[in-house]
């Protein structure tokens, strides 16, 4: 036996450890154990192409979580471990194939021209969303903070009538429902305005046409516009770093290289953890499974029918892939030097061309013209690669974790091993159409596919970096199924927490700190 604690979490990911350090804080003894070689999860930073070139493996931007309510009570003492950002004054951009662009700017005047470009109607509109957003914004986020329970929801929903009255509060709960196509066509007069934004809707798995994703272009666009976006200073593995010593500090343990066996149990409650190397470790109050609902029984065994069923019948959405370069120079942007300015630039020309991949993606194709998040991140942290060089971030989406063909019939392959090269080589084929010469920059190259993501870290299946689809019949008191959203399991003393528990994917932290705020009472 290795010892028993007050709480026992599996997996090291930021929303384990958020909810570690806050019963760590709450005077609860904890154990957290890691199956793979480092602590992060998805949030983890490397050299994975040349020696001095650090990488951000999956999470690059650290927004939600630098604004989080867990940030605000442990900020400080994460930054006395550690933890630092970069403010980033450019968030985003998209380029498009005519050589325009478009960029959301934290300077409103400047946002203001770049829509003013393509429509002097979309630079209007986009002054009454942001002289709106304030009154808008305690809605949103006091939704997506809220614990999803009924009585905390029909208490949002009465603060939400008080506020803003009946009519207002229908228009709200449309909103809520509607797709991205249906906001930006209703909202926005040109096509590349409403690319620009509903781009961001195709990270969390809501293609153009898919209902209940208008919210993210949405606050996407509005809060890049009032607070920027935030990277990690040396890399997205600073929240990591300084999270587990901040644990270690106060007293708790963390052990990464440790894959969890299966859950111990007594009669109907959690009793602790079997590791793979034979120890036990036992739990007086918790234990807490960061892991993708598909994976539970692994750990469990058979819970009850109906919970055994609703998480094998758990969705994901459609896999990524990686692509981690090494430059000796940015890329020069056809569109215009600014665009070397931005953290992220989009290369998502249109809603159609969007919704296509989507759909090609979902039935396990190759897409023939994937949309690419081409992160910069060494334009505002140059501590990320030697003097004069750069890194870049290409997140691909969407790809298939299986395929079933190429949508563009010229990938003979149907496993990774065979597809990965010239899936890549059509990635930097579109990159190349928007920045010429950036093939000739590369330095260093790595190549991630959905599998290999997965590998890494099994809660990402099938390369779903947003560990399960958020479209509405998997959201809000569904996520991941009804009546579990609070991380309850029909096994007493045993818990969920993670991107596939409400609210959801994101840096954030919220699922693991509104367990662990349950569990320790505030």
């Amino acid at each position: 036996m290795t010892g028993s604690f007050d709480a026992v979490l599996i997996g090291a990911g930021h929303n384990t450890l958020a909810a570690a350090l806050h019963l760590s804080a709450k005077g609860w003894r904890v154990g957290v154990f890691e199956g793979a070689a480092v602590a992060g999860g998805a949030v983890k930073t490397g050299e994975y192409t040349l020696p001095g070139f650090r990488h951000d493996w999956a999470a690059m931007n650290l927004s939600l979580f630098a604004g989080s309510p867990f940030f605000r009570q442990y900020g400080a003492e994460l930054q006395r471990h550690g933890c630092a950002f970069v403010p980033v004054a450019r968030p985003f951009a998209s380029s498009f194939p005519d050589g325009s662009w478009l960029g959301v700017a934290t300077d409103r005047a400047e946002t203001m021209a770049n829509l003013a470009r393509v429509s002097e109607a979309d630079a209007a509109t986009w002054a009454r969303l942001c002289d709106g957003f304030g009154a808008e914004a305690p809605h949103l986020f006091g939704l997506l903070g809220s614990p999803m329970t009924f009585r905390a929801l029909a208490y949002f929903i009465f603060k939400t009538l008080r506020a803003k009255g009946v009519g207002k509060t229908l228009d709200f709960t449309r909103f809520l429902l509607a797709s991205p196509r249906a906001y930006l066509d209703e909202t926005f007069a040109d096509a590349r305005t409403k690319a620009l934004l509903g781009a961001w809707g195709m990270h969390l798995d809501y293609a153009p046409d898919i209902a209940g994703g208008a919210i993210f272009p949405y606050l996407e666009g509005m809060a890049g516009q009032a607070f920027g976006m935030v990277i990690g200073q040396g890399g997205a593995d600073t929240i990591i770093s300084a999270l587990v010593a901040a644990i270690r500090a106060r007293g708790g343990v963390v052990e990464c290289g440790v894959p969890v066996a299966r859950v111990l149990r007594s009669g109907d409650r959690a009793t602790g953890v079997e590791l793979a190397d034979g120890r036990v470790v036992r739990a007086a109050k918790a234990v807490i499974a960061g892991v993708a609902p598909r994976n539970m029984a692994r750990l469990t065994g058979a819970v009850t029918p109906a919970f055994d069923a609703g998480m094998a019948a758990f969705r994901h959405a459609p896999g990524t892939m990686m692509i981690h370069l090494a430059l000796d120079g940015l890329p020069a942007w056809k569109a215009g030097a600014a665009l070397s300015s931005y953290a992220y630039v989009h290369i998502a020309p249109s809603l159609d061309q969007m919704a296509r991949t989507y759909a090609q993606a979902q039935a396990g194709l190759l897409p023939d013209e994937p949309i690419l998040v081409v992160g910069q991140p060494t334009v505002v942290d140059p501590s990320r690669a030697p003097a004069g060089k750069h890194t870049l971030w290409v997140q691909v989406r969407m790809a298939p974790g299986v395929i079933a063909g190429d949508a563009k019939g010229e990938i003979a392959a149907r496993d990774w091993s065979g597809a990965a090269g010239p899936f890549a080589e059509r990635v930097l084929s579109i990159l190349e159409a928007h920045a010429p010469g950036t093939r000739a920059k590369i330095i260093g190259q790595r190549i991630v596919t959905p599998l290999e993501l997965e590998a890494d870290n099994p809660n990402l299946i099938g390369g779903d970096q947003v560990c399960g689809s958020h479209h509405l019949g998997q959201h809000f008191l569904f996520r991941p199924m009804r009546g579990h959203a609070d991380g309850s399991t029909p096994v007493a003393g045993l818990h969920m927490t993670g991107a596939a528990v409400w609210p959801g994917a994101g840096t954030g932290a919220n699922p693991g700190y509104l367990l662990a705020r349950r569990l320790a009472g505030a």
